[in-house]
């Protein structure tokens, strides 16, 4: 059923029997917000792929976190406000621009999703052949080890959601708190290492921290923006905020401030301990970690990252698994998907199916992206894969900040996710077959768009 509230706008909870109602419940208060938020944000992954291109990548970080994840914030801070709705990006876009816009945003964050999962597994799992000492250590580059493991996490991941956000909430705290030891751990090793030997990197002149402005730079920069984005995600939990009014911009400020110093200052250790040239995607941490350990004397550094990495993952698979679980139950509540999407759990008051069949969306992706490629080109696809679907609800997103008055930060966040969109297309050197990896991009997002059609027309006939 529909409920008004103050503010015009439709919050959402469901009858399952005529004497009880089932709402989502207020479990968010300041701390799990901003906690959530530097889950759903960060992701160790992206450091190595962003100190592989050298320490102008950096400056990247700072731009990207000017001109995207600042404004990003402003917007979902104001959307929050004026729209406080289960459902977040489909609540927002729905009100703003029609219901086959807001189905259309939904489906295709939704698939980002489905697709980030994988990603950022394959990344955790690879790293966590390292936890196992280095007798596994070849297990990082395994196919079947990455994918089977991969598969494991993701549904013990998104089966604890099922509980509930009162216990759900601190897998996720445990993912924001993780991010925070490790930042402090990999840059104090990168400090000492500087000190007792130098940098592998060189980085003693402002010309070294200028970016390289070439068509994989641009690549690059498509994924730095994608790291720093997840401040949406909040949005999407503003049904299970205590206090909205109150903890969502502080908390909206000091997730973007983390994140940006956490990414920028890991980076930048990377970088000391090992050069550009040398760091692979899945396992730079990793190498980077086994560098320090030998220099240092540590047997216990690259293990201890490993299970760091496991931790803060497990957060954020967490955070996303239950943020957007709620995109489809708001679309149930507005009988655009099957009326079994608008059910949550009698006992834990959570929306189950969604989470299920995120879960089952995600693991079918896994094992089709990895079809007629290496680990790590299949990596890259789904990478730049998830970068074009997630993208293409922030113009959404920027437009209706627009709307509710924030015209610089839509300004400023619609020209940066053009932009990503555009170097989201641009192979980088992993990838070896061009046209494999394009027909993939091609193939997935027309795949995307095209079923939302299907299932909008489909359901918006059967409603009428």
């Amino acid at each position: 059923m529909l409920f008004g509230n103050q503010h015009g706008a439709r919050t959402f909870s469901v009858l399952h029997e005529p004497s009880q109602m089932t709402h989502l419940k207020r479990e968010l208060g300041l701390r799990d917000l901003t906690l959530f938020a530097i889950a759903c944000i960060v992701g160790p992954r992206w450091i190595a792929v962003a100190a592989s291109a050298g320490p102008g990548s950096v400056m990247l970080w700072i731009g990207a976190a000017v001109l995207f994840a600042a404004p990003l914030g402003v917007a979902v801070a104001a959307l929050i406000h004026k729209y406080p709705d289960a459902g977040g990006l489909y609540a927002w876009t729905r009100h703003d621009f029609g219901p086959w816009h807001g189905f259309l945003c939904f489906w295709l964050y939704w698939f980002a999703i489905a697709l980030t999962l994988p990603n950022s597994t394959m990344f955790a799992m690879s790293m966590s052949a390292y936890a196992l000492g280095p007798k596994y250590a070849y297990l990082a580059d395994n196919q079947t080890f990455v994918v089977v493991s991969t598969f494991v996490s993701l549904w013990i991941a998104l089966g604890t959601n099922i509980i509930g956000m009162k216990v759900g909430k601190w897998t996720e705290n445990l993912g924001g708190i993780t991010a925070w030891l490790l930042g402090f751990l990999l840059v104090g090793v990168g400090a000492i290492i500087w000190m007792r030997r130098g940098s592998a990197t060189p980085m003693n002149t402002p010309m070294h921290f200028t970016p390289a402005w070439t068509w994989e730079t641009l690549g690059f920069f498509g994924a730095i923006a994608f790291a720093l984005s997840g401040m949406e995600t909040i949005g999407l939990m503003a049904a299970e905020i205590r206090q909205p009014e109150r903890t969502v911009v502080p908390a909206a400020w000091i997730g973007t401030i983390f994140s940006t110093g956490f990414y920028a200052a890991s980076t930048l250790a990377l970088l000391v301990l090992i050069a550009p040239a040398s760091i692979n995607e899945l396992h730079g941490l990793a190498d980077g970690g086994n560098i320090a350990a030998s220099l240092l004397g540590w047997s216990w550094l690259t293990p201890l990252i490993a299970v760091i990495v496991l931790v803060n993952s497990i957060g954020g698979w967490g955070g996303l698994g239950a943020a957007v679980s709620r995109m489809p139950y708001a679309a149930g509540v507005d009988h655009l998907l099957p009326p079994a999407f608008a059910r949550l759990h009698p006992r834990w008051a959570t929306p189950y199916i969604s989470i299920l069949v995120l879960g089952g969306v995600a693991s079918a992706l896994l094992f089709a992206v990895q079809l007629g490629d290496t680990l790590r080109a299949a990596y890259q696809t789904l990478l730049s894969l998830m970068v074009l679907s997630g993208f293409i609800p922030y113009l959404y997103l920027f437009s209706s900040a627009w709307k509710a008055g924030r015209r610089v930060a839509a300004v400023s966040g619609i020209a940066m996710t053009l932009l990503t969109i555009v170097s989201s297309a641009v192979p980088t050197g992993e990838v070896g077959n061009i046209w494999l990896f394009e027909g993939k991009l091609l193939a997935g997002t027309a795949l995307m768009v095209g079923s939302a059609w299907l299932v909008y027309r489909r359901r918006k006939h059967i409603a009428a």
